[in-house]
């Protein structure tokens, strides 16, 4: 990712409609796994300037790491501190330690390689049992700007990532789509940018008039409800969670 895209994440994403919608997803999501528990022994791998960590501190002791120095830069400055510099495919971390291990857009990085090692390094830190639960952009077709910016090598689909799980010792226990509300939207921008493209140097994660941000978190708010109960069919990011067999 570029520099300058970790001051701006830092920025934004306690209030930015996307972070706090997936935050929202993310929690639910975690409090159905482990009803009731505030023990957990959690991980975020590549956990970028600490937002989610601060955000699953609820739930047990988070632990983080990324590669980029200016990430862990700003984890400090969020008041994190069980932080380390490493690679997703080098995990510092004793194995069969954690609950749970949390991966959000990481895996699609262009830095990362092959991705299946990381998932391998991920169910090694993984106590029996515990779960991963990973977020991913979807559909490669859908790759835009953004993802130049931000140095997304790959899109995921539902059956690629479904496979990559079972390869490296974990069983799929949810795969679903989210920001499906949302997606003809992404479509349109993604068809005007082939038209008219787009050559500045900054992503689509900018700051929002409060408005915006309130009226779009509704639609990751709503999602986040129906996802306590099923799948969504199609949407602009991919989520899977699995349990190391």
């Amino acid at each position: 990712m570029e520099p300058n895209e970790y001051q701006t994440m830092y920025q934004v994403e306690d209030r930015h409609w996307w972070y706090v919608g997936m935050q929202q997803i993310t929690t639910t999501q975690i409090a159905a796994l482990y009803p009731g528990r505030h023990d957990l022994r959690i991980l975020d791998a590549g956990c970028g300037t600490g937002a989610v960590m601060k955000y699953l501190t609820p739930f047990g002791a988070v632990a983080g790491f990324d590669f980029m120095c200016p990430a862990l830069n700003f984890c400090q400055e969020r008041g994190l501190s069980r932080l380390a510099q490493a690679s997703v495919t080098a995990v510092p971390f004793l194995s069969d330690h954690f609950d749970l291990v949390t991966s959000f857009d990481v895996l699609c990085h262009r830095s990362i390689g092959d991705y299946q090692d990381a998932l391998r390094e991920f169910n090694r830190v993984l106590r029996p049992g515990g779960f991963l639960f990973l977020r991913l952009p979807a559909y490669d077709w859908l790759r835009g700007h953004h993802d130049e910016v931000v140095h997304t090598e790959h899109r995921f689909s539902r059956e690629e990532i479904k496979e990559a799980l079972f390869q490296t010792g974990f069983t799929a226990v949810k795969l679903s789509y989210a920001n499906m509300l949302l997606f003809p939207l992404a479509l349109g921008k993604r068809a005007a940018e082939r038209i008219f493209p787009d050559t500045s140097t900054a992503s689509d994660v900018r700051p929002n008039p409060p408005w915006q941000d309130s009226f779009f978190s509704r639609f990751l708010y709503a999602e986040a409800g129906w996802l306590r109960h099923g799948a969504l069919p199609f949407g602009l990011t991919l989520m899977a969670i699995g349990r190391k067999v």
